[in-house]
């Protein structure tokens, strides 16, 4: 095991044989000695540097009925909202007198923000804020929209794929929407020039060894800038109410696995990793994540942008709370880094030649 682990940080192509034998025998000192290696490696590229994020929840209306998401179309129960270009701007105002240099910008597939809309948003953030990336997250939009947001001053584009098995994608989403789009959405993202994001749900309902297998395959060879990773979690409003979640334990193994597979890869320890445990964060970055997106949404509307139920957003999660995060983060030996933090290589006139 330790052979395959150094063979995989070692920068070779493990066949899917062996990627499944790193899977099924992740306990114990196997366990360990990857977090090292994962470690050794974040520490090279990143130093000992955590990237912050300030995280924006612009739109709770979406379009979409995926059946895993507490904001989908069909949940009657949602308390919808929007935020206004002025509320967004005064997250930012907030956001970059407590250090943030990136924004996120995430939404559900709103009609309401048209491309107009959204490049106008982009354009004033990058007026206001010329120093600081911008991040998309947003969803499936045409190769056109796309090229909207890049030319209006966006760096970043988070879409992540949940699943790269066709089958299992079949089960977490309706018919209209498909891996193929999916992909398509990615390829056309990296294409244009964005740092991309993809990444997928651990322990989601109907996921096996072998979705997995395809996941992990499909990152290596697509090599995002960043990768979000977070276990399933059921939100009570949706068709996956009584499944369990996934696990803190597969996820940060998975996180560990990533770590060595993309060594410059941005690799996020996810709200979701501390809402199914306390630590779950600091576990996340132990095991070579290296970014973290505390909450800049306005405190009104934080509880109302629920993916999933018992979502954190206070806290640590909270950037009012940067000073306990800066706690936390150099409680476990590393420190919160204030600058864009771009993946290794990358800028917005090199485009995709990563």
């Amino acid at each position: 095991m330790h052979l395959l682990i150094d063979r995989l940080a070692a920068g070779e192509k493990l066949t899917r044989t062996e990627l499944a034998c790193l899977l099924e025998r992740r306990e114990g000192e196997h366990r360990d000695y990857l977090f090292a290696r994962a470690r050794e490696i974040q520490h090279r590229v990143f130093g000992n540097k955590v990237y912050i994020r300030g995280l924006i929840e612009f739109t709770n209306y979406c379009k979409n009925n995926c059946y895993y998401c507490g904001i989908r179309r069909d949940n009657r129960s949602a308390s919808r909202y929007r935020l206004t270009e002025e509320q967004i701007l005064e997250c930012c105002r907030a956001g970059y007198e407590l250090g943030f240099r990136t924004f996120v910008l995430q939404g559900g597939e709103d009609p309401y923000f048209t491309d107009g809309r959204v490049t106008g948003l982009i354009r004033a953030i990058k007026a206001g804020y010329p120093d600081c990336a911008v991040t998309l997250s947003i969803g499936e939009k045409g190769r056109a929209s796309y090229e909207a947001y890049f030319a209006a001053g966006a760096d970043r584009y988070l879409l992540r794929h949940e699943t790269a098995n066709d089958g299992h994608y079949g089960k977490l989403h309706p018919a209209e929407l498909s891996l193929r789009r999916r992909m398509e959405c990615l390829r056309d993202l990296k294409d244009i020039g964005f740092q991309t994001g993809a990444g997928f749900m651990v322990g989601s309902p109907g996921q096996t060894m072998d979705c997995i297998l395809d996941d992990l395959e499909f990152l290596r060879d697509f090599e995002p800038e960043m990768v979000g990773i977070g276990p399933f979690i059921p939100h009570h409003d949706t068709p996956f109410a009584a499944c369990a979640a996934g696990t803190l334990e597969l996820t940060v193994y998975l996180l560990g696995l990533v770590r060595l597979m993309l060594p410059r890869v941005l690799l996020p320890a996810t709200t979701a990793l501390g809402t199914i445990s306390p630590g779950g964060r600091e576990q996340g970055i132990l095991a070579g994540a290296n970014v973290v997106m505390p909450n800049l949404s306005p405190g009104d509307v934080r509880e109302k942008y629920l993916l999933y139920d018992n979502k954190i957003c206070t806290g640590n999660e909270a950037a009012e709370c940067l000073d306990q995060l800066r706690q936390a983060m150099s409680s476990i030996g590393y420190e919160v880094a204030v600058d864009r933090g771009d993946a290794p290589g990358h800028s917005k006139t090199e485009g995709s030649e990563l």
